[in-house]
């Protein structure tokens, strides 16, 4: 299996498979899939990742992975840019731009402060 260059934020990734924290007293929690894989067109970092934000019932409501593609559904590429970097937001599923690990984490981290304050959890 090819690795690519090294990613320094990429143990701290790795580090947090498996793992289900709970963020708020509210029940809000997230869970951590990040397992490293052959390097392909689909996955040029050698990871396959799923980072997800859920609500106290289950549902999801951020989630971060590259299960499966995604078309960009506005602008001039409309239709034609099968990323499988991606993120979710409730209903709305748009492409990601995977550049680091450490970068995934903390924009990761920004939409789901954002949504907890949305959602009257945090300040």
């Amino acid at each position: 299996m090819a690795i690519p260059d090294r990613d320094p934020g990429l143990d701290t990734l790795l580090d947090l498979h498996g793992e289900t924290l709970f963020v708020d007293d509210a029940g809000h929690w997230v869970k951590f899939v990040v397992v490293r894989t052959e390097v392909t067109p689909e996955r040029p970092h050698g990871l396959r990742y799923s980072l997800t934000l859920h609500g106290p019932d289950g549902a999801r409501l951020v989630g971060f992975d590259n299960a499966h593609p995604v078309r960009e559904r506005r602008g001039p590429g409309r239709g034609q840019r099968a990323e499988h970097d991606h993120r979710h937001r409730l209903r709305t599923i748009r492409p990601y731009e995977y550049e680091d690990a450490a970068k995934l984490l903390a924009d990761f981290w920004r939409e789901v402060d954002q949504v907890l304050r949305e959602r009257g959890s945090i300040p």
